[in-house]
């Protein structure tokens, strides 16, 4: 299953909730909404810096994580950025494709 590194800030409403609710709870939220998309969260950590929480989660395409992180951006409470992420073996297996590509100039 595909693997993404979601990068969150929360904004106005979302500070406050957060502020109220504490990180368990959100924690539990994105699960839930991870889950009912067919995927899983990996883990959870919140950070000092220009991102307040970083989600590691596994979902089964990219339809998928699109849906979790619009519904999540339409919500106004917290934005998100979502960053592909890929094993190592996945690389090895991009090593040894072949593009045909010319560079621009050449």
């Amino acid at each position: 299953m595909p693997k993404y590194l979601i990068h969150g800030n929360y904004i106005g409403e979302g500070i406050k909730g957060l502020l109220k609710e504490g990180g368990s709870s959100r924690r539990a939220a994105i699960e839930k909404l991870a889950a009912s998309l067919g995927g899983t969260v990996e883990s959870i950590y919140y950070a000092f810096g220009d991102t307040d929480v970083y989600v590691v989660v596994d979902m089964p395409d990219n339809v998928s994580m699109a849906a979790m992180a619009l519904v999540a951006g339409a919500s106004g409470a917290v934005t998100v950025k979502t960053t592909v992420l890929m094993s190592p073996e996945e690389v090895d297996e991009a090593t040894k494709k072949t593009p045909d590509y010319r560079p621009p100039g050449q």
